[in-house]
């Protein structure tokens, strides 16, 4: 079996290659998709609540959210292995709520493989093409070129057994790519491979992506994954989006108390509006969005905490510290009784009842 290391010098390889793969120079014509009020139940129980939602030609969008909100519904309503009982979805501007799966011109990737045991890489990718009454020979090159973009041309011969877990999945994705669909459907298509290969995969799925300019929807419940390749983030809450944006306006600016639990970490520190500005910590700062003067709550990442050198600031102790490598992350009570976490770098060390003091860093706040 060959290791993801040498798929990785493989895929490097092609990427530098590639400029002539009749799959690129064929081009792909994404199609914008759009939700609108979609309703579907499951025994009378609601699962998606009128969902509405518009994706543009070319756009990679994450649904993002825990289980059984409802991203992987929406998902296959729009692959039409569902059926909504209300509403409209729409491809490329056409109404496809009763179009039949195999006329939507869709490819999709699950997370399990669902490949073939006894097919080899290349006929797993021609399966499709074959369907579609491809000649043989056209096919076999089209499946080539397909495996060649995810970095597999030379493993065309090998069966599923021979192949690790991301090299199976990236024939999975050569096979949804082959027969060049207009919308690309990933479902949490990583989430079985380990970390480093989850990570490796996930970025070649984003580079082939922008190669191809072909409308992807990917859910996931990784919230790295999603900001880590998204033009934009639906957060879905109980068959409902509570917010969607970019990754950095998800971050930076969360819209719900939700959004702000789900997506990063968030210390939740009570403050005081007072014309457009409030003081944490001392440090008084403008909010990001307007709010009536009073009580409110304002978020703060780790990355917005750190050590006051000179003495002045919050003071805090140590509740515990985690190295991650470059840095570390500190969890810590104020004496006001409040819990704050800080990111910080990896040589300053801290332990469990540690006296410090604490300093907001950042340019404004966020108010839930």
């Amino acid at each position: 079996m060959t290791s993801d290391r040498a798929l990785d010098t493989a895929t490097s390889r092609d990427a530098r290659t590639t400029g002539s793969n009749p799959l690129v120079a064929a081009g792909v014509d994404g199609a914008s998709v759009s939700f609108r009020e979609v309703v579907k139940e499951y025994g009378g129980h609601r699962v998606l609540h009128g969902l509405d939602l518009d994706i543009a030609a070319g756009e990679f969008v994450s649904l993002l959210g825990p289980s059984g909100c409802g991203k992987t519904t929406a998902l296959r309503v729009l692959a039409g292995l569902e059926s909504p009982e209300g509403g409209v979805v729409r491809i490329g501007g056409t109404d496809v709520s009763n179009v039949p799966t195999n006329k939507r011109d869709l490819g999709m990737v699950f997370q399990a493989y669902s490949l073939f045991p006894h097919l080899t890489a290349v006929e797993n990718t021609m399966f499709g093409l074959g369907m579609r009454k491809v000649k043989k020979a056209e096919a076999r090159e089209r499946a080539l070129a397909a495996l060649e973009l995810v970095g597999l041309r030379d493993f065309g011969d090998r069966y599923p057994a021979q192949l690790s877990g991301g090299q199976q999945q990236r024939v999975a994705l050569a096979r949804a790519l082959v027969t060049e669909p207009r919308v690309l459907l990933l479902d949490e298509p990583l989430s079985a491979l380990d970390a480093k290969v989850r990570v490796q995969l996930r970025d070649e799925i984003r580079r082939i992506q922008l190669r191809l300019a072909i409308t992807t929807v990917f859910v996931t419940h990784d919230q790295e994954e999603a900001l880590a390749v998204s033009d934009r983030i639906a957060v879905m809450n109980g068959g409902r989006i509570e917010q969607i944006g970019s990754p950095e306006d998800l971050y930076r600016d969360p819209a719900t108390p939700f959004v702000a639990d789900f997506v990063g970490l968030s210390s939740v520190v009570p403050a005081t509006a007072e014309g457009g500005h409030a003081t944490v910590f001392g440090v008084r700062l403008p909010l990001r969005s307007s709010r009536p003067d009073g009580p409110i709550e304002v978020l703060l990442r780790p990355e917005n905490v750190r050590l006051a050198t000179d003495g002045r600031g919050e003071r805090a102790s140590v509740l515990e510290s985690t190295f991650l490598g470059s840095l570390r992350r500190t969890r810590l009570r104020t004496d006001g009784g409040l819990t704050v976490r800080m990111q910080h770098a990896a040589d300053e060390r801290l332990a469990f009842g540690d006296e410090v003091s604490i300093e907001v860093a950042a340019d404004s706040l966020a108010a839930r």
